[in-house]
């Protein structure tokens, strides 16, 4: 059974004796805290807290960290304070105990919540020291490890759970040691059949392949000999869940996911490495388009290493990563190496850069979190953040930005900085304007076009796929149509407040404080919303203003919307004023405006039927129908349907097309449906400017041959 000796032996090749000292305290500390209490293994509870720490040893990890290790359970489990931890180790220490243990203190309905609430706890406690994570993964990694006593519902919970944020964040932060033991004992732990098969079939096929593999790494060793190059070649091992995961996506057989060979080189310096890939491919011949230089562009993590794929001597694909000792050393540990060279008194670059990217990171998950509407939304936007694979592109001064596979335009605008994402209006990609939703790949030069007053659109939301562009999108969206809402209740509010010959901003603040207090409303602005929204009466709460403003009830409100001011509209109000699709309002047409709970005000045409129809509930409600006019300054398109009945022939489309574009308009849709042997019917739906723009375009369809009737569509 391992002991806190051997644990202190360890320690010793790289911790000073003081420090190893303070280590076993809290151990001790811990035993006593944990005493009687056992594990569902039947194991004395201490012996966990050991593991955990002597994981972060295997890391070199600092004293700190292995005495958080230690206590980490203690102020979940037992009757130990945070405050009494500090006294006892100090402040730090206890700031990483409690940025690991859960919290015990709120009863939560859900699970799901419970976890989202605690990640969020962890998130906060990361942003202060990046530690908390390394020793909640050594303490996930060890739980892991010791599954087989809970039940198989349970287990396959926190499998699953490690797989989707834990081994994705070890991944995120390169450490590879600690991700690929989680996904493999996950994948048993959710999967145990199928990983036992695959393990199975593992062991048969390395000894099937044993030679083969020797003959390659001896020529490949041989060839690095003969050119003095100092390189040592070692045979790489695909993990369980990485055979599944091919087998599953590519739809291959076990046979040739196990045909690929295998090798890392590892050798001194960076040169070194450029050297071995030019023998290396004089040896074997490289497979085109299968060489990655993580070395002048390393991976989000800090992962750096050259890969190739080469055609073997009998056609078998072997792939070879190339890297220095001080790569290995990061692809193994991650940002952990930042403290491996730490504890050494030394500092390397490599390690410092990875320590810096994973703050940058925990920067971008604080930010996430202050958008995201609730600890599930943010726990979502998290997992969908942690993508394996990145593209690289570069900003126009040349600085490297990466992102994940699939990211587009706006999620690079959103990744440089928030407002750059919600004023962007265009974009150049290598100096050609491009689309917004343009999919990235790597080495492109990205330019960001802004606007100033430019506002994020709904529709980004279909193809954006970063976490932080999304939550910020719709962080900025809802402000947006909350501002909106405002100033159309502030509108129709007046509107309502005019026949009493008085408006919002002539009333004194204290009868705007008693009318707030008979509401039910904290502020004019959470009024004004809600009436711009529609979730209020502007009548009712009109009278309401004027009885406060007056003490009395002898004012009576106007009836209907006749001899009232109309609302005016121009078309770019946002997103509380919309546009009917059942009749398509242009510019031009009597209209009427439907306040709709929850959605604001929505525009129809005076003729409507979904308007004048005598099953209309609102049809004579003074609070829910506003006459409405158009203003004079409007530069906005309005899309419109039509259906145009002509002779069918070869042509037409692109006819219509090259007709409609003449006349400044665009063509939405076009659908075309056959009649008879001779005619055809076209249903477009087009954006104009107004009915005058909509005259000039039907004018010109009617002049082409043998158009019969244009008919603009409603309802």
């Amino acid at each position: 059974m391992f002991t806190i000796d051997d644990l202190a032996d360890r320690l010793g090749g790289y911790l000073p004796s003081d420090e190893i000292q303070q280590v076993k305290r809290a151990f001790y500390y811990a035993e006593q805290a944990h005493d009687g209490q056992r594990r569902r293994s039947g194991e004395p509870y201490v012996t966990h807290p050991l593991a955990v720490a002597n994981i972060l040893a295997n890391m070199h990890m600092d004293h700190q960290s292995l005495m958080a290790a230690m206590l980490h359970d203690v102020i979940e489990d037992t009757g130990v304070s945070k405050k009494a931890l500090e006294a006892q180790f100090g402040k730090p220490v206890a700031e990483l105990v409690d940025g690991v243990s859960k919290l015990t203190q709120i009863t939560f309905e859900d699970k799901a919540v419970a976890q989202a609430e605690n990640f969020q706890k962890m998130v906060l406690a990361m942003s202060r020291d990046i530690r908390v994570i390394i020793v909640k993964l050594a303490d996930r990694l060890h739980n892991m490890r010791t599954l087989g006593a809970l039940r198989p519902d349970k287990k396959r919970r926190i499998a699953r759970e490690t797989l989707e944020i834990y081994a994705r964040i070890a991944g995120r932060l390169g450490i590879n040691t600690i991700r690929i033991e989680l996904e493999d004992l996950s994948f048993q732990a959710i999967h145990p059949m199928r990983a036992e098969r695959i393990k199975r079939a593992v062991a048969n096929a390395r000894g099937h392949r044993r030679s083969a593999m020797r003959e390659i790494q001896s020529s490949l060793q041989k060839s690095l000999d003969e050119d003095d190059l100092n390189g040592t070649v070692i045979g790489r091992q695909k993990h369980l869940l990485s055979i599944y995961k091919k087998m599953r996506d590519q739809r291959k057989p076990f046979a040739e996911i196990m045909d690929v060979f295998g090798f890392r080189i590892i050798t001194e310096d960076v040169a070194s490495c450029y050297r071995i890939l030019g023998v290396v491919h004089n040896f074997y011949k490289p497979v085109p388009g299968r060489f990655k230089d993580y070395i002048a562009i390393p991976k989000a993590n800090g992962y750096q290493s050259l890969h190739t794929t080469l055609f073997g001597s009998r056609g078998m694909p072997i792939e070879v990563q190339i890297r220095t000792r001080e790569m290995e050393a990061m692809a193994n540990n991650g940002i952990a190496a930042h403290w491996l060279y730490k504890a050494g008194q030394t500092s390397h670059p490599i390690a410092e850069g990875s320590h810096a990217r994973a703050r940058a990171w925990v920067k971008g998950l604080l930010e996430m979190q202050r958008h995201a509407g609730d600890s599930l939304e943010f726990i979502e936007h998290v997992k969908n953040d942690l993508f394996p694979d990145d593209v690289y592109v570069f900003t126009p001064k040349g600085d490297i930005m990466e992102l994940p596979q699939g990211a587009t335009v706006i999620d690079f605008a959103y990744s440089v900085h928030t407002d750059i994402g919600n004023n962007c209006i265009a974009c150049r990609i290598d100096r050609h304007l491009a689309p917004l939703s343009t999919r990235l790949e790597s080495g492109q030069t990205l330019e960001i076009i802004t606007a100033p007053g430019a506002k994020p659109n709904l529709a980004w939301l279909n193809f954006v796929t970063t976490a932080k562009a999304r939550s910020a999108i719709r962080h900025a969206l809802k402000h947006q149509q909350q501002t909106e809402a405002v100033m159309l209740g502030r509108r129709l509010l007046n509107k309502a407040l005019a026949p009493f010959d008085t408006s919002l901003e002539e009333l004194d603040e204290s009868v705007l404080k008693r009318a707030f207090k008979e509401l039910d409303v904290t502020s004019e602005e959470s009024l004004l919303e809600s009436l711009g929204l529609g979730n209020r009466m502007t009548h009712v709460v009109a009278r309401r203003l004027v009885d406060a403003a007056h003490g009395d009830d002898t004012y009576e409100h106007p009836a209907g919307v006749e001899g009232s001011k109309a609302v005016m509209i121009s078309g770019s109000e946002g997103m509380v004023i919309n546009f009917a699709r059942c009749c398509h309002p242009l510019p031009g047409d009597p209209v009427v405006g439907h306040l709709s709970t929850g959605k604001g005000l929505v525009v129809h045409r005076a003729e409507c039927k979904n308007v004048v129809d005598k099953n209309f509930a609102d049809k004579n409600d003074p609070d829910k129908l506003f006459a409405l006019e158009w203003s004079d300054t409007i530069d906005e398109d309005f899309p419109v349907a039509l259906r145009i009945e002509i002779e069918s022939r070869r042509g037409l489309v692109a006819e219509l097309a090259g007709l409609v574009t003449d006349a400044d308009a665009n063509i939405e849709r076009i659908g075309i449906e056959e009649r008879d042997a001779h005619l055809s019917t076209v249903n477009l739906i087009l954006s104009v400017k107004g009915r005058v723009h909509l005259a000039r375009i039907i004018k010109r369809i009617r002049n082409l041959p043998n158009v019969g009737k244009i008919t603009r569509l409603a309802n």
